[in-house]
């Protein structure tokens, strides 16, 4: 406890193991950030996390017909890559959690990594060309400035 001016503050202090997250969405660059990231993990003995981010294409949103097929997609990949994940982390014998969540990349890494108090965050570079004048999900964390980011090419 931190005492100041006569008032009682706690301190949010968190000994002990720390957290590497990483974020994936099954492209290459992603899949060698989550390799990385689980021998860093497995390194600091470091609890490892890796999420997963589906977005919804905005052609779904056209039929339901759409929406019902690229929902089945989304459960299949979701299922494909943690099975993918679980078995990769299970080989190179690190524990993982992994989690699957709906909404914008950058947007919900960031609130994950704050909820769970992440000491790191890796990602796999943009393959994307367009990243390079609108900005890559690696830029956006890496401005946020919050936690050291890790970007694998």
């Amino acid at each position: 406890m931190l005492r100041h001016s006569g008032a009682v503050a706690q301190r949010s202090v968190r000994d002990g193991r720390g957290l590497i997250l990483a974020g994936v969405d099954g492209s290459p660059t992603s899949v060698r950030a989550g390799a990385y990231a689980a021998g860093l993990a497995r390194r600091q003995n470091a609890d490892f996390l890796v999420v997963y981010v589906a977005t919804r294409p905005a052609l779904a949103s056209m039929s339901p017909e759409a929406v019902a097929l690229a929902e089945e997609a989304v459960e299949q990949s979701v299922a494909e890559l943690k099975e993918s994940v679980e078995s990769s982390a299970a080989w190179a014998g690190v524990p993982v959690r992994f989690l699957a969540v709906r909404g914008d990349p950058y947007t919900e890494i960031c609130r994950i990594a704050g909820e769970e108090r992440a000491d790191a965050v890796v990602v796999g570079a943009s393959t994307h060309a367009g990243h390079r004048w609108v900005g890559s999900l690696a830029v956006r964390l890496v401005k946020a400035g919050r936690w050291p980011v890790t970007v694998v090419p």
